[in-house]
Parts: structure tokens; C-alpha cells; sequence
């Protein structure tokens, strides 16, 4: 009878632990990923030139990659079914080969066609990982998805210095010596994580109907995100291009700045949903959204040193809010979390391809420093509609 008592207590401990040596893999994977499928914003100003594009057209090249993000839902679904852990494994040496190979483009449609199968292969990682990661990061789940998002956001700022390296070195046509660093994450991710699930456990009975459950949070969710996703869709996609053209640095500078943005997303990543554990889902969103667009205000004004630390509190607050999303997400729905993940990816390219879309639209009609701070203003409308988020069963006395 103790024996049994030990192994229940045994058992229920492993559950509730935060597997640190796993968790840190995977976001090791998801880091070698999102360094390749970030190539794409620094190249827009040699593909702008190289294939004579206007700011829609270009700013639509990254569009390309977020249409498979249709397939996120069903992605997941399959996932909490049959644990599709080797689309996570395998992901990194196909983006980093797709990738690197979008110097040899010579239109706009096989650009555009390289980059959609880039995207494929961004949703085979998106969808299932970051249940992987809710699987094994126990009730800390926002301290989880902090880690996974701190990877990507890492990846963001090596990828603007690795693509610039690269074709200061070879040009754009030389990019594909890079993949190999994709390949060799993959062959680890194989050797040590074959035996993790992204599959979800026994289901819970009762409760109300999964299609009213998926409604509650993201019918809400889809304003948030659209309008508060315009500021660093916006920074994300264009800052280069906005630097480069508007206040005549070299693209050198321009991508450093881009990285200094992404590097301090990556502190903001890492305290979104850390902190959101602690003080609430939603209180962390309101206060990123607002500091964030003051900040984006002051980054079309301010200039030479001044753009340091506007750029380092762009990054640490306009990148915060992802992973306290999806930690949201993972709590409401934990008996679908594989499923809910591929919704949440469906909604976080979908979102940004619409919002690169609208801001280069307004970059032609108005010029990009208009636009810059048009995406500021519209952020600040998604303030009212947080409200309307389900609160965080765990943290619900310290919610708004």
C-alpha cells in the first residue's frame, strides 16, 4: 500500500516538474530554426533591388511563408493524436535548406514559391512544439513557453548577423553554405528527443463542448493580437528598410539594429510569461502594449545614440506579450493543447501577414515614416479588447 502511495506521489511529481535539460533541446531546435526563417526581412532591401519590387510586393514575399499557417490547426490536431515529434526534429535542416537558397530566385513567383515551402516547414515546428514543451514544463507552463519563445527571439537577432556575414562573404547566391548549422540540429534533436510526446494525456470528461471552448478564448484573442500585432509587425518587417531608405544607414547598421531589437526581445521573451505566472496574463499585456507604442512613437524621432535604448525597450516589451499568449492558450485548453497551438500559430502568421500587408500599403501611400507611426496608434486599440481575455485559472485573483 506505501509502495503504491510512493509511485502515485512519484508519479505526480514528474508531472509537475519543469524539465529544464529537455526544455532547453527543444528551444535549442527552435533557435537553429527561426535563425534561417528569419533570412528573409534583412534580404529586402538586395531583393527590393534585385527583382525591382515595390514595398507591397516585398513586404508580400513575406507573406508567402505565413499562408501555411492554414495548415496549423490540422497540424496540431494530428498532434495531440499521434505525436508528430519528428516534423519538430526534422524542421531545422529543411527551413535552413529552403532558406538559404533565396539568392537563386530569379522572380518575384519563385521567390514567392520558395518561401511558401519555407513556411510549410516553419508550421511543422510551430505547431506541435510548444505543446512538447507545456508537456514537460509541469504548472509552470508560462515559464515554459518563455523559453521557447526566448529561442525564436534569440534566432531573430543572429539571423539579421548571420545573413549579413554570409553575403558580405558569398552574396546572396552563397547563402547556401549556411544549412549545414540546420542539419546538425536536426541529427541532435533525433539522437535526444525521440522519445518525447506532443501527443496530450488521458482526456479529461465533462466540460463544456470543445468548439465553445476554443471560441471563448480566441474569438477575443483575434482583436488583440490583429490590432497590437500591427507595432511589431511593422518594426520586425520593416525597421531595415525604414533605416536604410528613410535615415540613410548602411545595411550593416540597418540589420544591426534590427538585432539589438531582437537580443532584447529575447530578455522580454523570457519575462513575459515567466512574470504573466506571477501577476497575470493580462496585466502583462496591457502594460507591454502601451510602453511598447509610446516607445515606437520615439523611435521615428529620436536619433544617432538615442536609438539604443529605444530599440532595447522596443525589444523588451513589444516582443514580451507571445509567450504569455500562448501560455494563455495552453492553460484553457489543456486537454487540446497540440490543437490549440496550431490554432494560435494559424492566428499569430496569419495576423502578420496581414499586418505587413497593411503596413506596406501605408509605407507606399504615406512613406514609412507615417506608417511607423500609423502601427503605433493602432496598436494602442487593442487595449480595451484585452479585458475581454479569459483570466488564467492559476493566477485568477491577481488578474485584471
Amino acid at each position: 500500500m506505501e509502495a503504491g502511495s510512493a509511485a502515485i506521489k512519484r508519479k505526480a511529481k514528474s508531472i509537475d516538474e519543469f524539465q529544464t535539460s529537455r526544455i532547453l533541446l527543444i528551444c535549442g531546435g527552435h533557435f537553429v530554426h527561426d535563425v534561417f526563417s528569419s533570412f528573409i526581412p534583412p534580404l529586402l532591401p538586395l531583393l527590393i533591388e534585385k527583382l525591382s519590387l515595390s514595398l507591397v510586393l516585398a513586404g508580400s514575399l513575406p507573406v508567402w511563408m505565413q499562408l501555411p499557417s492554414l495548415l496549423g490547426p490540422f497540424i496540431g490536431y494530428l498532434a495531440d493524436r499521434f505525436s508528430l515529434r519528428y516534423l519538430v526534429i526534422f524542421a531545422p535542416a529543411a527551413t535552413a535548406t529552403l532558406a538559404t537558397l533565396i539568392g537563386f530566385m530569379p522572380s518575384y513567383g519563385t521567390a514567392a514559391l520558395l518561401l511558401f515551402c519555407v513556411g510549410v516547414s516553419v508550421m511543422a515546428l510551430h505547431a506541435p512544439a510548444p505543446a512538447m514543451i507545456a508537456h514537460i514544463s509541469g504548472n509552470k507552463v508560462g515559464r515554459g513557453m518563455s523559453f521557447f519563445m526566448a529561442g525564436g527571439e534569440l534566432a531573430r537577432t543572429v539571423g539579421p548577423l548571420l545573413v549579413g556575414f554570409g553575403v558580405a562573404q558569398w552574396g546572396m547566391e552563397g547563402l547556401w553554405r549556411l544549412m549545414f548549422f540546420g542539419w546538425l540540429a536536426s541529427a541532435v534533436l533525433y539522437w535526444r528527443l525521440r522519445d518525447v510526446s506532443a501527443k496530450r494525456g488521458p482526456r479529461k470528461r465533462g466540460g463544456k463542448p470543445i468548439i465553445r471552448r476554443f471560441a471563448r478564448v480566441f474569438g477575443p484573442l483575434f482583436g488583440v493580437m490583429l490590432l497590437r500585432g500591427m507595432a511589431a509587425s511593422t518594426l520586425g518587417i520593416f525597421m531595415v528598410v525604414y533605416l536604410v531608405t528613410v535615415r540613410d544607414a548602411d545595411l550593416i547598421a540597418a540589420t544591426s539594429a534590427l538585432a539589438l531589437y531582437e537580443l532584447a526581445g529575447v530578455g522580454g521573451a523570457l519575462a513575459g510569461g515567466t512574470l504573466s505566472d506571477r501577476f497575470g496574463r493580462r496585466r502583462l499585456v496591457v502594460a507591454a502594449i502601451v510602453i511598447s507604442a509610446l516607445l515606437m512613437l520615439a523611435f521615428v524621432h529620436v536619433e544617432g545614440a538615442l536609438l539604443i535604448p529605444v530599440l532595447i525597450g522596443l525589444g523588451l516589451t513589444a516582443l514580451s506579450v507571445t509567450p504569455v499568449f500562448q501560455a494563455l492558450v495552453q492553460d484553457q485548453l489543456p486537454d487540446n493543447r497540440a490543437t490549440a497551438s496550431g490554432v494560435f500559430m494559424f492566428y499569430a502568421f496569419g495576423i502578420r501577414a496581414i499586418n505587413v500587408m497593411v503596413a506596406g500599403a501605408m509605407g507606399d501611400a504615406f512613406g514609412l515614416q507615417t506608417a511607423f507611426t500609423l502601427a503605433a496608434l493602432i496598436s494602442m486599440l487593442s487595449l480595451p479588447l484585452v479585458f475581454t481575455l479569459p483570466s488564467t485559472p492559476r493566477a485568477r485573483h491577481e488578474d485584471l
